[in-house]
């Protein structure tokens, strides 16, 4: 698997505070099956051109010393689009290496034109990978297809599916119309990962949106290569229960080994 939005990076945002805090979540990443993953720390649009790049390629640094048996580690941002226009094409600013730069909107609301100010980040050269849509107040399906149609990537939230109601419904329904291009895990050094969700896909026989979902398009999006679109997949009733009973339960299991 593939994780390409994480808080990992410790002690430079609202993510984990401390080394001692990321190095065991990196373990249980790399136990799990996660080969690469990216730390994409806060980051202000309006701040992007004098961003800390040097000083937290620093504490990457100390992160891969202090793990380094541990997923491959590579560096983004998430960046808040908190004005209108901003240049977001300098590389220091790209996702993993790639074109591709994450984004999300102020507030947890979607802005006006939000899907023009994406539609301006694709004509610039980035890749506008919108995090966690299904989060944003008043967000429906007909706007994230709008966002699809205008070129910006879709990120799901892994936890979203264990969200309140709102982002659960939201997220399952993006699920059957096949609007999800990815999904990460958004881990801020807690319980949350790519893990659970892709094993419950497996489970109910789901192999090819498992696959695309956790691993193949952010491979491809790491390598500036075209995504592939996910086969829609219509969750029952009750999935989300076992769902959630899969991730307590290992939450609970990992506790219970720390002790």
């Amino acid at each position: 698997m593939i994780d390409i939005h994480s808080h990992l990076l410790p002690g430079v945002d609202d993510g984990s505070p401390s080394i001692e805090v990321s190095v065991p979540v990196l373990q249980r990443f790399a136990d799990g099956g996660v080969t690469v993953l990216v730390c994409t720390p806060h980051l202000m649009a309006s701040q992007a051109a004098s961003a800390p790049y040097n000083q937290y390629q620093l504490v990457l640094h100390e992160l891969r010393v202090a793990a380094p048996a541990v997923p491959e580690l590579r560096f983004g941002w998430e960046i808040m689009l908190d004005v209108p226009g901003a240049d977001l094409r300098h590389p220091q600013l790209a996702l993993g290496g790639s074109k591709a730069v994450l984004v999300e909107f102020p507030r947890m609301t979607i802005p006006p034109h939000s899907a023009d100010e994406l539609f301006r980040l694709r004509m610039s050269g980035v890749v506008p990978v919108l995090a966690h849509p299904e989060r944003y107040a008043g967000c429906t399906v007909r706007h994230v297809e709008e966002w699809r149609r205008v070129g910006a990537v879709i990120q799901m939230d892994g936890a979203a599916l264990l969200g309140s109601h709102r982002m659960a419904e939201l997220a399952r329904e993006m699920l059957a119309h096949g609007l999800a291009d990815v999904v990460a895990s958004d881990n801020h050094g807690d319980e949350r990962s790519l893990m659970a969700v892709r094993d419950w896909l497996l489970e109910h026989g789901t192999e090819e949106q498992a696959r695309l979902l956790t691993h193949d398009n952010a491979q491809r999006l790491l390598a500036d290569e075209p995504l592939r679109d996910v086969p829609p997949l219509e969750v029952k009733k009750g999935m989300i229960a076992q769902l959630r009973e899969m991730v307590l339960g290992r939450g609970r299991a990992g506790r219970a080994d720390r002790n």
